[in-house]
């Protein structure tokens, strides 16, 4: 089975279905090893004295880009525990930064590895886990907060090589 390809004509080939419709876990046994590697990344809207908060180091839970960074990683490494079809990746590298962008907090996952399958799913989760901690730790004082933009930036590596987001 095939990638979707969006230049196509051809409706898409979705490799978790099987031709009877039923999912289940692609098989990666014949794939060759190669390094792979994803960056994705999403933002989090928050009053401005929310974020003030953060960059000022006021919060009463502690240092909050701190544990969220933690969160992130440990989220990258739950993937296949929390995406039903995700084969368990052997990640070599997780980084995760904050950045404080527009008005916003953006949380920025790179994760890398050797292997038969993408990182791409754990670059996502690391982000919406680090994001939704950030959220847990000021809740009290700012439960409007909004995430989104959540997407993947870049992928490398296996049979379909670079893809970057335009």
């Amino acid at each position: 089975m095939s990638a979707y390809n969006s230049t196509s004509n051809n409706p898409p080939v979705l490799s978790h279905f099987d031709e009877s419709g039923q999912a289940h876990m692609v098989d990666v046994a014949g794939k060759q090893d190669t390094h792979r590697m994803a960056i994705a990344s999403g933002v989090i809207h928050m009053q401005p004295e929310t974020l003030a908060v953060i960059v000022n180091r006021e919060a009463d839970k502690g240092d909050v880009l701190g544990v969220a960074r933690i969160a992130a990683i440990m989220g990258a490494k739950k993937t296949a525990s929390l995406i039903p079809l995700c084969h368990p990746v052997p990640l070599t590298h997780v980084a995760v930064d904050f950045t404080v962008k527009d008005g916003c907090l953006e949380c920025r996952a790179q994760t890398e590895t050797i292997g038969k399958t993408g990182v791409e799913m754990e670059a996502l989760t690391a982000v919406q886990i680090g994001l939704l901690t950030v959220y847990d730790m000021l809740k009290a004082i700012d439960r409007g907060m909004v995430i989104s933009d959540i997407r993947l930036l870049e992928k490398q590596g296996g049979k379909s090589g670079t893809w970057r987001a335009d």
